[in-house]
């Protein structure tokens, strides 16, 4: 795919792009207000959330279309550009009829090809960035689908934002970043902009410049980062809400680490990436022809293959030699699952093929 830059007139190529504003479009005074604070901090791109669709209802669901016109007055008072969530061809309609500037799909609607193909269909032919947040769940495809649905309706101006995955675990983020599906989306996706919503991610005020610095080292193009003028009083999302005073400090501080260095100045560590790479593989090759081995013991004496006092002994004690080792505990558990699941496969295998 060849996508186009999603940069409106006047904006420079630097990073991060910055795009604020607050959740929701709730009075046309907090609006204004929020809108002429951010300005003062140099932000080029307002967002607001008009349409907010609600896990329950019963609590605030966006203003709706007359909120669209104080966008306009944003555009008129400020110069900034304008920019809110779609969810249905109406959304998308009333937007462009409004003359927002940027749009973006959010996370409930992109994990629904329905959805987001009505909204595909109603920009053909229209010239606008479009922004398409991660589906709900950890779903790379569903995310990739939705990229080529918009592009396939003519869309070329295309970026990502990135605002993690929902989990039912007890967790210190709101929505779990798996940095390594945006990773993975870059590189297949090299030209395609990835944004980066710390906000949502960490659903507290106290976590947004750590994940801000995070994304940017992590060479994401921009941040799309929730203001109000008054977030303690906000009507959606206060905890994750800063000030514009707080963004602006947050843009003052934040380190880019722009400096590139020719491959040659890495070849003699990437050299000993491959090297110690061949070497795990070649020991965990080892490790399952011994799984094997076991696998072929328990056949001739009638044991099952799954040992659930060894693999819970075996996970303790390796994750207490990974902490040991200055390595996460997180880490070694998932490594650890891994290699169990396919010992596990190679000894069915073994089982089966003694059926033949």
């Amino acid at each position: 795919m060849n996508f186009q830059s999603i940069l409106l007139p006047g904006i420079d190529d630097k990073r991060p792009l910055m795009i604020s504003g607050p959740c929701s479009a709730e009075t046309e005074e907090q609006v204004m207000e929020t809108a002429h604070q951010l300005a003062k901090q140099g932000v080029k791109i307002f967002r607001a959330g008009v349409w907010k669709p609600r896990t329950k209802p019963g609590g605030f669901e966006g203003t709706g279309v007359p909120a669209l016109q104080w966008l306009q007055r944003v555009k008129k008072e400020t110069g900034m550009y304008v920019a809110t969530e779609v969810a249905t061809e109406r959304h998308t309609y009333e937007a462009l009829k409004h003359g927002i500037d940027m749009l973006w799909i959010g996370a409930r609607t992109a994990a629904n090809p329905f959805a987001v193909q009505e909204i595909a269909d109603a920009l053909v032919g229209v010239d606008i960035p479009v922004l398409i947040k991660n589906p709900v769940n950890p779903d790379l495809e569903l995310w990739v689908g939705a990229i080529e649905r918009l592009y396939n309706a003519g869309i070329k101006k295309l970026g990502v934002i990135h605002r993690g995955f929902s989990t039912s675990d007890k967790t210190v983020y709101r929505n779990i970043p798996h940095w390594h599906i945006p990773i993975e989306l870059k590189r297949r996706y090299p030209d395609l902009p990835i944004i980066c919503d710390p906000s949502h991610i960490g659903g507290k005020r106290e976590m947004i410049t750590t994940l801000s610095q995070r994304a940017m080292d992590l060479n994401f193009y921009g941040l799309i980062i929730e203001s109000h003028c008054n977030p303690d009083v906000a009507w959606s999302d206060k905890d994750q809400q800063i000030t514009p005073d707080t963004l602006g400090e947050l843009i003052e501080n934040i380190v880019i680490r722009d400096t590139t260095q020719t491959t040659e100045d890495l070849s003699d560590l990437r050299e000993q990436i491959d090297e110690l790479d061949n070497e795990l593989l070649q020991l965990l090759s080892k490790r399952m022809r011994v799984s094997r081995e076991i696998g072929q013991y328990k056949l001739e004496h009638g044991m099952p293959i799954l040992q659930t006092g060894r693999y819970s002994h075996i996970l303790k004690d390796r994750a207490e030699q990974a902490e040991a080792m200055d390595m996460s505990d997180e880490f070694a558990l998932k490594v650890l699952e891994a290699i169990h699941t396919e010992s596990v496969r190679q000894q069915f295998e073994v089982m089966e093929n003694s059926k033949k």
